[in-house]
Protein backbone atom coordinates (compact mmCIF):
# COMPACT_ATOMS: atom_id res chain seq x y z
CA UNK A 1 0.00 0.00 0.00
CA UNK A 2 1.45 3.28 -1.09
CA UNK A 3 0.78 6.68 0.37
CA UNK A 4 -2.08 7.48 -2.04
CA UNK A 5 -3.84 4.22 -1.29
CA UNK A 6 -3.35 4.79 2.43
CA UNK A 7 -4.85 8.28 2.23
CA UNK A 8 -7.82 6.98 0.19
CA UNK A 9 -8.41 4.22 2.72
CA UNK A 10 -8.11 6.67 5.61
CA UNK A 11 -10.65 8.97 3.98
CA UNK A 12 -13.00 6.12 3.33
CA UNK A 13 -12.71 4.83 6.92
CA UNK A 14 -12.25 8.17 8.65
CA UNK A 15 -15.19 7.45 10.89
CA UNK A 16 -13.43 4.44 12.39
CA UNK A 17 -10.25 6.46 12.88
CA UNK A 18 -12.16 9.30 14.53
CA UNK A 19 -14.01 6.94 16.86
CA UNK A 20 -10.77 5.25 18.00
CA UNK A 21 -9.01 8.59 18.52
CA UNK A 22 -11.93 10.09 20.42
CA UNK A 23 -12.36 7.01 22.56
CA UNK A 24 -8.69 6.96 23.47
CA UNK A 25 -8.60 10.65 24.35
CA UNK A 26 -11.84 10.50 26.32
CA UNK A 27 -10.78 7.39 28.21
CA UNK A 28 -7.39 8.88 29.06
CA UNK A 29 -8.96 12.14 30.16
CA UNK A 30 -11.50 10.36 32.32
CA UNK A 31 -8.90 8.15 33.92
CA UNK A 32 -6.58 11.12 34.53
CA UNK A 33 -9.37 13.05 36.19
CA UNK A 34 -10.47 10.08 38.26
CA UNK A 35 -7.00 9.07 39.47
CA UNK A 36 -6.04 10.38 42.93
CA UNK A 37 -3.81 13.41 42.78
CA UNK A 38 -0.27 13.17 44.06
CA UNK A 39 1.66 16.26 45.15
CA UNK A 40 5.46 16.20 45.11
CA UNK A 41 7.50 18.49 47.38
CA UNK A 42 11.29 18.72 47.06
CA UNK A 43 13.92 19.91 49.53
CA UNK A 44 17.51 20.64 48.43
CA UNK A 45 20.48 19.67 50.59
CA UNK A 46 24.03 20.96 50.15
CA UNK A 47 26.61 18.33 51.05
CA UNK A 48 30.20 19.54 51.33
CA UNK A 49 32.53 16.63 52.11
CA UNK A 50 35.70 18.72 51.71
CA UNK A 51 35.12 21.23 54.48
CA UNK A 52 34.62 20.74 58.17
CA UNK A 53 35.29 23.98 59.96
CA UNK A 54 34.69 22.63 63.45
CA UNK A 55 36.88 19.57 63.02
CA UNK A 56 40.33 19.94 64.56
CA UNK A 57 41.58 16.55 63.46
CA UNK A 58 40.72 16.87 59.76
CA UNK A 59 39.56 13.29 59.66
CA UNK A 60 37.69 13.77 56.40
CA UNK A 61 40.22 14.36 53.63
CA UNK A 62 39.29 16.21 50.45
CA UNK A 63 37.56 13.98 47.92
CA UNK A 64 39.39 14.65 44.69
CA UNK A 65 38.69 11.62 42.55
CA UNK A 66 35.28 11.45 40.87
CA UNK A 67 34.86 7.87 42.06
CA UNK A 68 35.38 8.97 45.65
CA UNK A 69 32.90 11.82 45.34
CA UNK A 70 30.35 9.58 43.63
CA UNK A 71 30.75 6.95 46.31
CA UNK A 72 30.40 9.57 49.04
CA UNK A 73 27.24 11.05 47.50
CA UNK A 74 25.75 7.57 47.05
CA UNK A 75 26.45 6.89 50.70
CA UNK A 76 24.63 10.08 51.68
CA UNK A 77 21.64 9.06 49.57
CA UNK A 78 21.58 5.66 51.26
CA UNK A 79 21.64 7.37 54.65
CA UNK A 80 18.67 9.55 53.70
CA UNK A 81 16.64 6.50 52.65
CA UNK A 82 17.68 4.48 55.70
CA UNK A 83 15.21 3.29 58.31
CA UNK A 84 17.08 5.24 61.00
CA UNK A 85 16.32 8.55 59.29
CA UNK A 86 12.75 7.48 58.47
CA UNK A 87 12.07 6.51 62.10
CA UNK A 88 13.39 9.89 63.20
CA UNK A 89 10.92 11.53 60.79
CA UNK A 90 8.09 9.47 62.31
CA UNK A 91 9.16 10.55 65.79
CA UNK A 92 9.59 14.22 64.86
CA UNK A 93 6.19 14.44 63.15
CA UNK A 94 4.51 12.19 65.77
CA UNK A 95 2.85 10.22 63.02
CA UNK A 96 2.38 7.17 65.23
CA UNK A 97 0.08 9.13 67.55
CA UNK A 98 -2.59 9.62 64.88
CA UNK A 99 -5.69 7.45 65.53
CA UNK A 100 -6.26 6.97 61.81
CA UNK A 101 -2.69 5.79 61.38
CA UNK A 102 -3.07 3.30 64.24
CA UNK A 103 -6.30 2.06 62.74
CA UNK A 104 -4.64 1.55 59.35
CA UNK A 105 -1.76 -0.27 61.02
CA UNK A 106 -4.13 -2.55 62.89
CA UNK A 107 -6.10 -3.18 59.70
CA UNK A 108 -2.97 -4.47 57.97
CA UNK A 109 -2.26 -6.94 60.74
CA UNK A 110 -0.44 -4.85 63.33
CA UNK A 111 2.72 -6.94 63.22
CA UNK A 112 5.92 -5.38 64.46
CA UNK A 113 6.38 -1.77 65.46
CA UNK A 114 4.13 0.94 64.11
CA UNK A 115 7.19 3.20 63.79
CA UNK A 116 8.90 0.67 61.52
CA UNK A 117 5.70 0.26 59.50
CA UNK A 118 5.37 4.02 59.04
CA UNK A 119 9.08 4.35 58.22
CA UNK A 120 8.77 1.74 55.48
CA UNK A 121 5.69 3.49 54.07
CA UNK A 122 7.48 6.84 54.00
CA UNK A 123 10.56 5.38 52.29
CA UNK A 124 8.37 3.97 49.50
CA UNK A 125 7.09 7.47 48.68
CA UNK A 126 10.51 9.09 49.06
CA UNK A 127 12.76 9.85 46.11
CA UNK A 128 16.37 10.97 46.44
CA UNK A 129 18.31 12.27 43.44
CA UNK A 130 21.61 13.99 42.79
CA UNK A 131 23.66 15.14 39.85
CA UNK A 132 27.37 15.86 39.47
CA UNK A 133 27.12 18.67 42.00
CA UNK A 134 27.08 18.49 45.80
CA UNK A 135 23.31 19.09 45.96
CA UNK A 136 20.90 16.27 46.84
CA UNK A 137 17.20 16.56 46.02
CA UNK A 138 14.87 14.93 48.56
CA UNK A 139 11.31 14.55 47.21
CA UNK A 140 8.20 13.16 48.88
CA UNK A 141 4.85 12.51 47.19
CA UNK A 142 1.41 12.27 48.79
CA UNK A 143 -2.18 13.35 48.24
CA UNK A 144 -1.78 16.35 50.54
CA UNK A 145 0.56 19.13 49.32
CA UNK A 146 1.20 20.37 52.87
CA UNK A 147 1.99 16.87 54.07
CA UNK A 148 4.41 16.36 51.18
CA UNK A 149 6.31 19.54 52.06
CA UNK A 150 6.21 18.70 55.77
CA UNK A 151 7.61 15.19 55.28
CA UNK A 152 10.27 16.34 52.78
CA UNK A 153 11.53 18.98 55.21
CA UNK A 154 11.36 16.46 58.04
CA UNK A 155 13.56 14.06 56.06
CA UNK A 156 16.03 16.89 55.40
CA UNK A 157 16.15 17.78 59.09
CA UNK A 158 16.38 14.15 60.20
CA UNK A 159 19.23 13.58 57.76
CA UNK A 160 21.21 16.59 59.01
CA UNK A 161 20.60 15.53 62.62
CA UNK A 162 21.65 11.97 61.84
CA UNK A 163 24.85 13.12 60.11
CA UNK A 164 25.68 15.32 63.10
CA UNK A 165 24.92 12.43 65.43
CA UNK A 166 27.06 10.03 63.39
CA UNK A 167 29.89 12.52 63.56
CA UNK A 168 29.55 13.56 67.20
CA UNK A 169 28.71 10.25 68.86
CA UNK A 170 32.04 8.53 68.03
CA UNK A 171 33.95 11.60 69.22
CA UNK A 172 32.00 11.58 72.49
CA UNK A 173 32.86 7.94 73.01
CA UNK A 174 36.47 8.68 72.09
CA UNK A 175 36.55 11.62 74.52
CA UNK A 176 35.24 9.41 77.32
CA UNK A 177 37.77 6.72 76.44
CA UNK A 178 40.63 9.23 76.40
CA UNK A 179 39.54 10.59 79.77
CA UNK A 180 39.73 7.09 81.20
CA UNK A 181 43.11 6.47 79.58
CA UNK A 182 44.49 9.78 80.82
CA UNK A 183 44.11 8.64 84.41
CA UNK A 184 46.39 5.67 83.83
CA UNK A 185 48.81 7.68 81.70
CA UNK A 186 48.99 10.40 84.36
CA UNK A 187 49.76 7.77 87.00
CA UNK A 188 52.47 6.26 84.79
CA UNK A 189 54.02 9.69 84.24
CA UNK A 190 54.04 10.51 87.94
CA UNK A 191 55.58 7.13 88.75
CA UNK A 192 58.32 7.53 86.10
CA UNK A 193 59.15 11.05 87.27
CA UNK A 194 59.23 9.91 90.91
CA UNK A 195 61.66 7.09 90.09
CA UNK A 196 63.90 9.50 88.18
CA UNK A 197 63.91 12.07 90.97
CA UNK A 198 64.58 9.46 93.65
CA UNK A 199 67.46 7.98 91.68
CA UNK A 200 69.02 11.41 91.09
CA UNK A 201 68.72 12.23 94.78
CA UNK A 202 70.30 8.94 95.87
CA UNK A 203 73.15 9.10 93.35
CA UNK A 204 73.64 12.84 93.63
CA UNK A 205 73.33 13.23 89.87
CA UNK A 206 71.49 16.08 88.23
CA UNK A 207 72.60 15.51 84.67
CA UNK A 208 74.18 12.22 83.62
CA UNK A 209 76.19 13.74 80.80
CA UNK A 210 77.38 16.70 82.86
CA UNK A 211 78.43 14.49 85.76
CA UNK A 212 80.23 12.12 83.44
CA UNK A 213 82.08 15.01 81.78
CA UNK A 214 83.27 16.32 85.17
CA UNK A 215 84.53 12.92 86.27
CA UNK A 216 86.15 12.30 82.91
CA UNK A 217 87.97 15.63 83.15
CA UNK A 218 89.13 14.64 86.62
CA UNK A 219 90.46 11.38 85.23
CA UNK A 220 92.40 13.33 82.62
CA UNK A 221 93.87 15.60 85.28
CA UNK A 222 94.97 12.63 87.40
CA UNK A 223 96.55 11.04 84.35
CA UNK A 224 98.48 14.25 83.66
CA UNK A 225 99.65 14.46 87.27
CA UNK A 226 100.76 10.83 87.16
CA UNK A 227 102.81 11.48 84.05
CA UNK A 228 104.49 14.47 85.69
CA UNK A 229 105.10 12.47 88.88
CA UNK A 230 106.67 9.66 86.89
CA UNK A 231 108.93 12.12 85.09
CA UNK A 232 109.91 13.71 88.38
CA UNK A 233 110.54 10.29 89.97
CA UNK A 234 112.71 9.24 87.07
CA UNK A 235 114.69 12.48 87.32
CA UNK A 236 115.16 12.22 91.10
CA UNK A 237 116.13 8.58 90.85
CA UNK A 238 118.73 9.39 88.21
CA UNK A 239 120.18 12.22 90.30
CA UNK A 240 120.20 10.05 93.44
CA UNK A 241 121.93 7.25 91.58
CA UNK A 242 124.49 9.72 90.20
CA UNK A 243 125.18 11.05 93.70
CA UNK A 244 125.53 7.56 95.15
CA UNK A 245 127.96 6.53 92.44
CA UNK A 246 129.87 9.79 92.91
CA UNK A 247 130.27 9.19 96.62
CA UNK A 248 131.25 5.54 96.12
CA UNK A 249 134.23 6.74 94.10
CA UNK A 250 135.36 8.75 97.16
CA UNK A 251 134.73 12.10 95.60
CA UNK A 252 133.63 15.06 97.64
CA UNK A 253 129.91 15.69 97.52
CA UNK A 254 130.52 19.37 96.88
CA UNK A 255 130.89 18.54 93.18
CA UNK A 256 127.38 17.16 92.94
CA UNK A 257 125.00 19.19 90.79
CA UNK A 258 122.45 19.48 93.57
CA UNK A 259 125.12 20.73 95.93
CA UNK A 260 126.43 23.17 93.39
CA UNK A 261 122.93 24.44 92.78
CA UNK A 262 122.21 24.86 96.50
CA UNK A 263 122.37 28.56 97.32
CA UNK A 264 122.90 28.08 101.06
CA UNK A 265 125.81 25.73 100.51
CA UNK A 266 127.33 28.18 98.08
CA UNK A 267 126.93 30.91 100.70
CA UNK A 268 128.66 28.74 103.29
CA UNK A 269 131.44 28.05 100.81
CA UNK A 270 131.84 31.74 100.23
CA UNK A 271 131.94 32.41 103.97
CA UNK A 272 134.52 29.65 104.38
CA UNK A 273 136.70 31.08 101.61
CA UNK A 274 136.57 34.49 103.21
CA UNK A 275 137.32 32.92 106.61
CA UNK A 276 140.37 31.15 105.25
CA UNK A 277 141.60 34.35 103.67
CA UNK A 278 141.10 36.22 106.95
CA UNK A 279 142.83 33.42 108.80
CA UNK A 280 145.91 33.83 106.60
CA UNK A 281 145.91 37.55 107.23
CA UNK A 282 145.69 37.03 111.01
CA UNK A 283 148.42 34.40 110.88
CA UNK A 284 150.73 36.79 109.09
CA UNK A 285 149.84 39.73 111.32
CA UNK A 286 149.43 38.21 114.79
CA UNK A 287 150.62 34.63 114.57
CA UNK A 288 148.85 31.38 115.14
CA UNK A 289 148.61 31.79 118.88
CA UNK A 290 146.75 35.06 118.82
CA UNK A 291 143.18 34.86 120.14
CA UNK A 292 141.73 36.39 117.02
CA UNK A 293 143.49 33.76 114.97
CA UNK A 294 142.12 30.98 117.19
CA UNK A 295 138.64 32.47 117.04
CA UNK A 296 138.83 32.57 113.26
CA UNK A 297 140.02 28.96 113.20
CA UNK A 298 137.03 28.03 115.31
CA UNK A 299 134.67 29.91 112.97
CA UNK A 300 136.15 28.22 109.91
CA UNK A 301 135.78 24.84 111.58
CA UNK A 302 132.16 25.61 112.33
CA UNK A 303 131.61 26.65 108.71
CA UNK A 304 133.14 23.40 107.48
CA UNK A 305 130.92 21.41 109.81
CA UNK A 306 127.85 23.29 108.61
CA UNK A 307 128.93 22.83 105.01
CA UNK A 308 129.44 19.11 105.57
CA UNK A 309 126.07 18.83 107.29
CA UNK A 310 124.34 20.72 104.52
CA UNK A 311 125.94 18.63 101.78
CA UNK A 312 124.93 15.45 103.57
CA UNK A 313 121.47 16.90 103.97
CA UNK A 314 121.33 17.56 100.24
CA UNK A 315 122.34 13.97 99.51
CA UNK A 316 119.83 12.67 102.05
CA UNK A 317 117.22 15.02 100.62
CA UNK A 318 117.74 13.53 97.21
CA UNK A 319 116.91 10.10 98.64
CA UNK A 320 113.90 11.46 100.48
CA UNK A 321 112.68 13.26 97.35
CA UNK A 322 113.01 10.02 95.42
CA UNK A 323 110.97 8.16 98.01
CA UNK A 324 108.34 10.91 98.15
CA UNK A 325 108.15 10.94 94.37
CA UNK A 326 107.63 7.19 94.33
CA UNK A 327 104.95 7.49 96.98
CA UNK A 328 103.30 10.30 95.02
CA UNK A 329 103.41 8.17 91.89
CA UNK A 330 101.88 5.22 93.74
CA UNK A 331 99.15 7.46 95.16
CA UNK A 332 98.38 8.85 91.72
CA UNK A 333 98.24 5.33 90.30
CA UNK A 334 95.74 4.34 92.99
CA UNK A 335 93.75 7.54 92.38
CA UNK A 336 93.77 6.85 88.65
CA UNK A 337 92.50 3.30 89.17
CA UNK A 338 89.84 4.57 91.57
CA UNK A 339 88.78 7.28 89.12
CA UNK A 340 88.52 4.74 86.33
CA UNK A 341 86.36 2.54 88.54
CA UNK A 342 84.33 5.63 89.37
CA UNK A 343 83.84 6.34 85.68
CA UNK A 344 82.71 2.77 85.09
CA UNK A 345 80.27 3.16 87.93
CA UNK A 346 79.10 6.48 86.54
CA UNK A 347 78.58 4.85 83.15
CA UNK A 348 76.34 2.29 84.79
CA UNK A 349 74.56 5.04 86.69
CA UNK A 350 74.25 7.04 83.49
CA UNK A 351 72.73 4.06 81.70
CA UNK A 352 70.25 3.61 84.52
CA UNK A 353 69.58 7.34 84.58
CA UNK A 354 69.17 7.39 80.79
CA UNK A 355 66.64 4.57 80.98
CA UNK A 356 64.71 6.33 83.73
CA UNK A 357 64.90 9.65 81.86
CA UNK A 358 63.75 8.04 78.64
CA UNK A 359 60.89 6.34 80.46
CA UNK A 360 59.84 9.65 81.96
CA UNK A 361 60.09 11.44 78.60
CA UNK A 362 58.13 8.67 76.86
CA UNK A 363 55.45 8.82 79.53
CA UNK A 364 55.39 12.62 79.17
CA UNK A 365 55.02 12.50 75.37
CA UNK A 366 52.36 9.80 75.58
CA UNK A 367 50.42 11.78 78.14
CA UNK A 368 50.68 15.01 76.13
CA UNK A 369 49.57 13.27 72.91
CA UNK A 370 46.63 11.68 74.68
CA UNK A 371 45.76 15.00 76.31
CA UNK A 372 45.85 16.77 72.93
CA UNK A 373 43.68 14.11 71.31
CA UNK A 374 41.31 14.24 74.27
CA UNK A 375 40.92 18.00 73.84
CA UNK A 376 40.23 17.52 70.12
CA UNK A 377 37.63 14.85 70.86
CA UNK A 378 35.93 17.00 73.49
CA UNK A 379 35.75 19.97 71.14
CA UNK A 380 34.41 17.85 68.28
CA UNK A 381 31.89 16.17 70.57
CA UNK A 382 30.36 19.60 71.23
CA UNK A 383 29.95 20.37 67.53
CA UNK A 384 26.57 21.78 66.59
CA UNK A 385 26.97 21.88 62.81
CA UNK A 386 27.94 19.26 60.28
CA UNK A 387 28.89 19.18 56.64
CA UNK A 388 25.25 19.19 55.46
CA UNK A 389 23.00 22.24 55.13
CA UNK A 390 19.47 22.73 53.84
CA UNK A 391 19.83 24.73 50.64
CA UNK A 392 16.13 25.07 49.80
CA UNK A 393 13.28 24.02 52.05
CA UNK A 394 10.36 22.18 50.48
CA UNK A 395 7.26 24.26 49.73
CA UNK A 396 3.70 23.00 49.37
CA UNK A 397 3.19 22.45 45.62
CA UNK A 398 0.29 24.18 43.91
CA UNK A 399 -0.07 21.70 41.07
CA UNK A 400 -0.14 17.93 41.40
CA UNK A 401 2.86 16.05 40.13
CA UNK A 402 0.63 13.11 39.17
CA UNK A 403 -1.45 12.66 37.13
CA UNK A 404 -0.41 15.23 34.54
CA UNK A 405 -3.72 15.70 32.68
CA UNK A 406 -2.36 17.83 29.84
CA UNK A 407 0.55 15.50 29.23
CA UNK A 408 -1.70 12.45 29.39
CA UNK A 409 -4.14 14.00 26.87
CA UNK A 410 -1.27 14.86 24.53
CA UNK A 411 0.02 11.32 24.80
CA UNK A 412 -3.49 9.94 24.32
CA UNK A 413 -3.80 11.90 21.07
CA UNK A 414 -0.57 10.33 19.87
CA UNK A 415 -1.62 6.88 21.02
CA UNK A 416 -5.17 7.27 19.63
CA UNK A 417 -3.82 8.41 16.27
CA UNK A 418 -1.50 5.42 16.15
CA UNK A 419 -4.29 3.02 17.11
CA UNK A 420 -6.72 4.57 14.61
CA UNK A 421 -4.22 4.36 11.75
CA UNK A 422 -3.34 0.82 12.71
CA UNK A 423 -7.00 -0.21 12.81
CA UNK A 424 -7.69 1.41 9.42
CA UNK A 425 -4.74 -0.46 7.90
CA UNK A 426 -5.91 -3.75 9.40
CA UNK A 427 -9.47 -3.25 8.16
CA UNK A 428 -8.19 -2.36 4.70
CA UNK A 429 -6.01 -5.47 4.65
CA UNK A 430 -8.86 -7.81 5.62
CA UNK A 431 -11.60 -6.02 3.66
CA UNK A 432 -9.90 -4.76 0.56
CA UNK A 433 -11.84 -2.32 -1.65
CA UNK A 434 -11.15 -0.91 -5.11
CA UNK A 435 -10.53 2.76 -4.57
CA UNK A 436 -8.47 3.71 -7.65
CA UNK A 437 -7.40 2.42 -11.05
CA UNK A 438 -4.17 1.22 -9.52
CA UNK A 439 -6.12 -1.18 -7.36
CA UNK A 440 -7.06 -3.00 -10.64
CA UNK A 441 -3.50 -3.26 -11.93
CA UNK A 442 -2.79 -6.78 -10.77
CA UNK A 443 -0.98 -8.10 -13.91
CA UNK A 444 -3.65 -10.82 -14.53
CA UNK A 445 -5.42 -11.68 -17.85
CA UNK A 446 -8.20 -9.24 -18.70
CA UNK A 447 -11.60 -10.91 -18.66
CA UNK A 448 -13.89 -7.99 -19.60
CA UNK A 449 -14.37 -4.29 -19.54
CA UNK A 450 -17.37 -3.00 -17.66
CA UNK A 451 -18.79 0.36 -18.52
CA UNK A 452 -21.21 2.40 -16.58
CA UNK A 453 -24.57 0.61 -16.78
CA UNK A 454 -27.48 2.72 -17.91
CA UNK A 455 -31.02 1.51 -18.72
CA UNK A 456 -32.60 2.22 -22.10
CA UNK A 457 -34.83 4.79 -20.62
CA UNK A 458 -31.81 6.36 -19.20
CA UNK A 459 -30.08 6.41 -22.51
CA UNK A 460 -33.11 8.02 -24.15
CA UNK A 461 -33.95 10.41 -21.40
CA UNK A 462 -30.51 10.74 -19.85
CA UNK A 463 -29.17 9.13 -16.66
CA UNK A 464 -31.16 10.07 -13.68
CA UNK A 465 -29.42 11.28 -10.58
CA UNK A 466 -29.98 7.97 -8.81
CA UNK A 467 -28.57 5.74 -11.60
CA UNK A 468 -26.56 2.84 -10.17
CA UNK A 469 -23.06 1.99 -11.24
CA UNK A 470 -21.40 -1.34 -11.59
CA UNK A 471 -18.31 -0.07 -9.81
CA UNK A 472 -17.93 2.77 -7.39
CA UNK A 473 -16.75 5.97 -8.86
CA UNK A 474 -13.10 6.11 -8.05
CA UNK A 475 -13.14 9.83 -8.44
Amino acid sequence: MNLQQFLLALRARFGVFAVVLAATVLATTAVSLLLPKSYKATASLLVNPNKDEQSLSNVLHPLVLPQERLSYMQTQMDIITSEKVARKVVQDLKLAESPSTRAAFAKEGGEGSIEDWLAGALIKKLKVETSRSDVIQVSFSSGDPRLSALVANAFAKAYTDTMLELRVEPTREAAAWFEEQLKGLRANLEEAQAKLTDYQRKQGIISADEHYDVENARLGEISSQLVRAQEQAFDLEARERQARDFLKRGASPDKLPDVLSNAYIQKLKGDLVRGEAKLQELSAEYGVNHPQYQRQVSENRSLREKLDVEMKAVVAGMENSKQQSRQREAELRRALAAQRARLLEIKGDRNDLTVLTRNAETAQRTYEAAMQRSVVSRVESRASQGTVAVLNAALAPREPAYPKVALNIALSVLVGTTLGIGLVILMEMFDRRVRSFRDLELDVPLLAVLNTWQPARGRLLGRPGGARQALPNPG
